[in-house]
């Protein structure tokens, strides 16, 4: 990826998620006058979810700058795996958000908090359920297609928002249809199971990533690619290793020559088959290969194909 490249993608990335701080930072606003209005455990609990949401956002966006620092002498791979650490604390934060309010909930149940100003409260949750569905999408798209992990978590969680505001907006409907507080807390509690499970989905993917857990998908097109590279020039490869950095594929791998080959031709040849795995990688690859002569082939994993 050129440098010019890197810059645009860089920048924007950055404007994304500023789109997506501020209006993070105004929808919950929105909801804690509605709560404030309302009383709602329903709208309380969505209220407190935004709050932890601006804090997940706001650190998701130095994120976004520090994935794009190149190596240094203490980071030799870069800084990019701070995508999944970003996704895992946002999901973290929406899992202890969940809690809150199924605690809110019972609570509230329990002490039989009044609902007032239904029809404000259904306005403004309702307001800002559609504008958080239209900017979950949003992210989403812009996260596949910049292959940015922070944009998609962040795309995700917003997502979740629109369930607990839905959850919301249906508990107060119930409530003002049949005159029973009953279904604010229990409207309430399926919001908090809802926004625990979003929680979850991208704690388990974080840790997937930090772990280097393999890409079937990628890993099964580098392995077409490798194989057909090969059959070419009649080589074989092996001891092939994939991970994915948040932003960057590495793949390693063993490239068996003829003991006959020079270095330099078994180089220029290791380079050409390097370069083609590099272009199916994406948006950004680092392909590193070792060069075996046929008589000393060695396999270094038993789990190797």
């Amino acid at each position: 990826m050129s440098e010019l490249h890197e810059k645009k993608q860089k920048a924007d990335q950055s404007y994304v998620m500023a789109w997506s701080l501020w209006v993070g930072v105004f929808l919950m606003l929105v909801k804690l006058v509605a709560a404030y209005l309302t009383g709602s455990a329903a709208i309380y609990g969505d209220a407190a979810e935004s709050v932890v949401h601006v804090v997940a956002v706001a650190f998701a966006a130095y994120s976004v700058r520090l994935a794009w620092k190149p190596a240094d002498d203490t980071h030799h791979y870069g800084h990019d795996k701070v995508s999944f650490l970003s996704s895992g604390f946002e999901g973290g934060m929406i899992s202890v958000a969940s809690m809150f309010v199924v605690f809110e909930a019972v609570r509230r149940w329990i002490e039989g908090v009044p609902v007032h100003r239904v029809s404000e409260g259904l306005i403004l949750t309702g307001f800002a359920a559609l504008v958080n569905l239209v900017l979950g999408l949003w992210l989403i798209r812009k996260g596949k297609k910049m292959k940015s992990q922070i944009l998609r978590a962040n795309g995700l969680h917003v997502l979740a928002d629109v369930w607990t505001s839905a959850g919301a907006v249906v508990g107060l409907l119930l409530v003002q249809a049949t005159g029973d507080r009953m279904w604010d807390s229990l409207a309430a509690l399926v919001v908090g199971g809802l926004v625990f499970k979003s929680g979850i989905v991208l704690v388990k993917e974080s840790l997937g990533g930090l772990m280097d857990t393999v890409d079937p998908e990628m890993d099964k097109r580098v392995r077409e690619e490798l194989e057909r590279e090969c059959q070419e020039r009649g080589l074989t490869y092996h001891n092939l290793r994939l991970r994915h950095s948040g932003r960057i594929y590495w793949v390693e791998f063993h490239l068996v020559v003829d003991d006959g080959l020079s270095v330099k031709i078994a180089h220029e040849i290791a380079s050409e088959v390097e370069a083609a795995v590099a272009k199916i990688l994406e948006p950004d690859g680092r392909v590193i290969s070792h060069i075996e002569p046929f008589s000393e082939e060695d396999r270094e994993r038993s789990w190797e194909r």
